[in-house]
């Protein structure tokens, strides 16, 4: 559904999402092998705002990970509309200042407003919590008046707009085609309380839900764009927050693959526990789920308490790993070091915990303290929150800051090392590809599909099978698929494998900061000051050049 504030103006909203920090998790050293993907996945929350304007209002929407936006944008516009995680805090300030330049009003909302509206004193309106009551005040307003107010003005959300009532996310303004993956959301919220999570603080502990038929919906509009990326993640803080619900779904999602020939494949982010639900895993390898994201944390069961992450332990941890790769899916998993918890002994348990899991793909971070956190509370009590920017972390750490850096530096070193890394793409290939079920080619013999084929079956047979100082375990683990009849597997290691081995490379020479949550702001500058010429060579040349 649409506002149903009633307007008497016709406005033009510029919806600008900033570009991100480069991460393990964004996978961006791996978009020149795809060509023409410039950007991971399409924002839902902007994309939904744009959707719930007034009908007669405009929206443009430009996601500055795809390109920038230029002062034509910002003429156009009436208002421009910002919205960000933490990690983009420098760039959200710096659309601010390009839409105050131009003379336009800004408004900010999304997780890191709603998390801490004190870092933002620099735009017009702030948006703070989800969707609901504060978006039609701050719609009045604009439609009141659209010059800047004298200071800034916050709305905050009271009530909610149910799930169910949300419009499907603007994805006609999107230009999918340039993603590596598209997103849909069915639920929002987590019932647990993870100490250093802000889910439950920002979006609640009784997990929402958007309608099945809601859902296919927005499967049907994703489909119906040209060149659509060919998975979808569903970005929903934990799928099966609501078992039974997630359940229910999961038949509808079936029979819109089974309609629609399996045009897509799925991944999602969830619980450890899900290992206990046969039938949702059952369902999720018959809806075509490839991949699900676990946040691990750390595999030392004593510290699971601590961080208050107990249900990680309800199942064996390896056994969990091994019952979702005999249901086709791989694991990826987020790790934390710079617990409390965390010993001499902790680096070594966790890269014997890499080396036993053959976990791929693992986002390796330091600790770090988000506000709306019971962390950040407990950090606050204990005077041990910092604000160092030369420092990786907000976190005093019980351990000294430069072990941990290096511990966490050796712990990244070993798990991208290409010989291990493709190693476990290879115990993959035995224990979880081939348990996948087998969908008509019909659904995926597309124009795009075949192009983008080519493009990257050439890209990786030429940049990463021959130019690459990692082709011998490339072509060991390619010819281990082969043998299997894995040719999917193929691209997908080269693809994955190229990307992680090279931000790996870089993040040991210190251009990345050790956690997701905060950028290194030494490297944005950087690269900056090095040209589009210079930092399209980082992105194109070997990595053996590039190093």
């Amino acid at each position: 559904m649409r506002s149903t504030v009633s307007v008497t103006s016709n406005r033009r909203i510029l919806c600008v999402f900033p570009a991100y920090t480069p991460s393990f998790g964004t996978f961006s050293h791996a978009y020149p092998l795809m060509g023409g993907v410039k950007a991971f996945m399409p924002p839902q929350g902007l994309l939904v705002i744009a959707a719930y304007m007034p009908e007669s209002w405009e929206c443009r929407f430009i996601d500055e990970n795809i390109r920038r936006a230029g002062p034509e944008d910002f003429a156009w516009a009436d208002a421009v509309f910002v919205s960000g995680m933490h990690i983009q805090e420098g760039q959200i300030h710096d659309i601010g200042r390009r839409a105050h330049a131009a003379g336009k009003v800004a408004a900010l909302g999304g997780p890191s407003v709603s998390g801490a509206k004190e870092k933002y004193p620099d735009y017009d309106y702030l948006h703070v919590g989800e969707i609901g009551d504060s978006t039609d005040r701050l719609i009045e307003a604009l439609d009141h008046d659209l010059s800047r107010p004298d200071r800034q003005v916050i709305f905050e959300t009271k009530e909610r707009l149910p799930l169910s009532d949300f419009p499907a996310p603007s994805y006609e303004a999107a230009p999918l085609k340039r993603y590596l993956i598209g997103s849909l959301q069915f639920s929002s919220g987590c019932p647990y309380r993870c100490e250093f999570c802000d889910i439950p603080q920002l979006y609640g502990r009784q997990p929402r839900l958007k309608s099945p038929e809601q859902m296919c919906a927005e499967l049907d509009a994703i489909i119906s764009q040209p060149g659509h990326p060919a998975v979808v993640y569903f970005v929903d803080d934990n799928f099966i927050a609501n078992r039974k619900a997630t359940r229910d779904m999961l038949p509808h999602l079936v029979a819109w693959q089974k309609k629609n020939d399996y045009p897509l494949q799925f991944a999602c982010e969830a619980t450890l526990n899900m290992a206990k639900q046969p039938e949702i895993l059952e369902l999720m390898r018959q809806a075509n789920f490839m991949t699900v994201f676990v946040g691990i944390e750390t595999p030392e069961e004593d510290a699971l308490k601590g961080i208050d992450k107990t249900h990680n332990a309800a199942v064996p941890m390896y056994g969990a790993i091994e019952t979702l790769n005999s249901y086709g899916l791989e694991v990826t998993s987020g790790i934390i070091l710079g617990l409390d918890s965390d010993t001499d002994q902790s680096e070594q348990r966790l890269i014997d915990f890499i080396d036993k899991s053959a976990i791929p793909v693992l986002t390796i971070n330091l600790l770090q303290a988000l506000p709306k956190t019971p962390l950040w509370d407990r950090l606050e009590r204990e005077g041990r929150l910092l604000h160092d920017a030369s420092l990786e972390s907000n976190v005093l750490f019980m351990r000294p800051h430069d072990s941990v850096v290096a511990s966490w530096r050796r712990a990244i070193g070993h798990a991208y090392t290409p010989e291990r890394l493709f190693e476990r793409f290879k115990h993959q290939c035995d224990v979880t590809y081939g348990n996948r079920i087998v969908t008509p080619t019909k659904g995926k013999l597309t124009f795009t599909n075949l192009r983008r084929g080519l493009i990257l079956g050439f890209n990786i047979v030429t940049r990463v099978g021959l130019f690459s100082d990692y082709r011998r375990p490339f072509w060991n683990a390619a010819g281990h698929a082969l043998k299997r009849g894995q040719i999917e597997a193929v691209f997908n290691m080269g693809f994955v494998a190229h990307h992680l081995i090279r931000f790996t490379r870089e993040a040991l020479r210190g251009e990345h900061n050790a956690s997701f949550y905060a950028a290194k702001a030494a490297e944005t500058e950087k690269a900056r000051d090095r040209g589009f010429w210079a930092n399209a060579r980082r992105r194109f040349v070997p990595e053996r050049e590039a190093a």
